[in-house]
């Protein structure tokens, strides 16, 4: 699909700020649009519009590919490797406070640096503050939405999961995560009825929140779905007609194939030993990674499911988000202008912000990277993001690789 070669945005109110011009030798846009030879202006922290006759410009990288920033829809941002050497998941125990938001800033910055230009991270409290002091533009990172700390069944019967749902948003969640499911690591099995995750999701869409399900077994994402969950995370174990109860219903699936699970074999002896990190649980991972790459080639026969692009990085794997949509394509046999898609404005519209974010076009958020080779003919060029643009403003611009 080739887009108009000028879009133009004449009423967009943006201040006085100098405008930037960035011209593009190939604009994927985020939907499947193409646009060769072209230049994307920027006022303040929008796009204002693509014109191809401007020719003098603040940034010329005519010699890359241009697309939206990426969107992470499941990171754990706290999570890191503290100073022994070991996984840290969560604020507390022996490590100081001002250590856990450093490591955190770190995590964040990694991804930004990536290409990655928005990050829904679920959860923990620690990313409220983190988020803030992004959006005040006091440090370098990608947007964060985060549900705050997940609803478990710990909190209560229905009544309790209510309240748990109202307490997480008058903290500032904006969104709320529900485990539906054991981790993979103890067999995901369900842990809610499908009457508690209706009473989860049906307080989180009163209070205007989508909730995000963390769901392995079959029947914990059915329970999900019929309980009005906007997405299904993992699915390790789901088996077809789930796939086609979410396709129906418009459930978003955003399962992790790879990044997570060869990062954590990667690094087994820093999470050996914590919580459920045993050796049996290493075992359940790697029996998970090929039924879930099989769940994702069903879920990919199914045009209505809307497959999104997440990683559920974790200590040791930011940065390296893109690895996952490799391969998805790689090894999955997603085409690679789909898997683009779902990082960006697919992604968007799983997270309510489809009119934000996600794609290039006049009124957008300038979330902007440069890439030096062209991901919808290679995918592995998701490796050389050379210029990220994040709102407008530019936080990273090497040189690429000499012609």
């Amino acid at each position: 699909m080739l887009l108009a070669t000028v879009l133009t945005l004449p009423s967009l109110a943006l201040g006085q700020a100098p405008a930037i011009s960035i011209r593009a030798g190939t604009v994927l846009d985020g939907r499947g649009g193409v646009v060769r030879n072209t230049t994307i202006v920027v006022a303040g922290s929008r796009i204002a519009r693509l014109d191809p006759a401007i020719m003098t410009v603040t940034y010329d990288l005519s010699r890359l590919t241009i697309m939206p920033g990426g969107i992470d829809t499941h990171v754990h941002l706290t999570s890191h490797f503290d100073a022994n050497g070991r996984a840290h998941n969560d604020p507390g125990g022996a490590e100081r406070l001002q250590q856990t938001v450093l490591y955190t800033e770190e995590n964040a910055y990694q991804a930004l640096m990536a290409g990655i230009t928005t990050v829904q991270s679920i959860g923990s409290t620690l990313d409220r503050d983190l988020r803030d002091a992004i959006a005040r533009g006091i440090i370098p990172g990608p947007r964060v939405i985060t549900s705050l700390d997940w609803i478990t069944p710990a909190d209560g019967d229905a009544d309790g999961l209510r309240r748990a749902v109202r307490q997480r948003v008058a903290a500032g969640a904006d969104v709320i995560k529900i485990l539906g499911s054991k981790s993979i690591r103890e067999g995901g099995g369900p842990t809610l009825s499908e009457d508690e995750l209706r009473a989860a999701c049906g307080e989180a869409k009163a209070n205007g929140r989508r909730c995000v399900v963390h769901a392995h077994a079959a029947e914990a994402a059915r329970r999900a779905v019929l309980a009005g969950a906007t997405s299904i995370e993992h699915g390790v174990l789901l088996d077809e007609a789930t796939l086609d109860l979410m396709a129906e219903q418009g459930t978003f699936f955003d399962p992790n194939l790879y990044l997570v699970f060869q990062n954590y074999f990667d690094n087994k002896a820093r999470f050996l030993g914590m919580e459920n990190y045993t050796e049996e649980g290493f075992a359940q991972m790697h029996r998970a990674v090929p039924l879930v790459l099989n769940v994702f080639r069903q879920a990919l026969r199914r045009p209505k499911l809307r497959v999104v692009f997440g990683t559920d990085a974790v200590a040791g794997a930011f940065g390296k988000n893109w690895e996952e949509l490799i391969y998805r394509v790689q090894v999955g046999g997603q085409p690679p202008m789909d898997a683009i898609v779902s990082a960006t404005s697919l992604a968007a519209r799983s997270l309510a912000l489809a009119d934000t974010i996600g794609a290039i076009a006049p009124g957008f958020e300038a979330d902007l990277i440069g890439i030096d080779g062209n991901p919808a003919e290679d995918i592995t060029a998701l490796r050389r993001v050379v210029f990220v643009m994040k709102g407008g403003t530019v936080v990273k611009n090497v040189a690429p690789r000499p012609q």
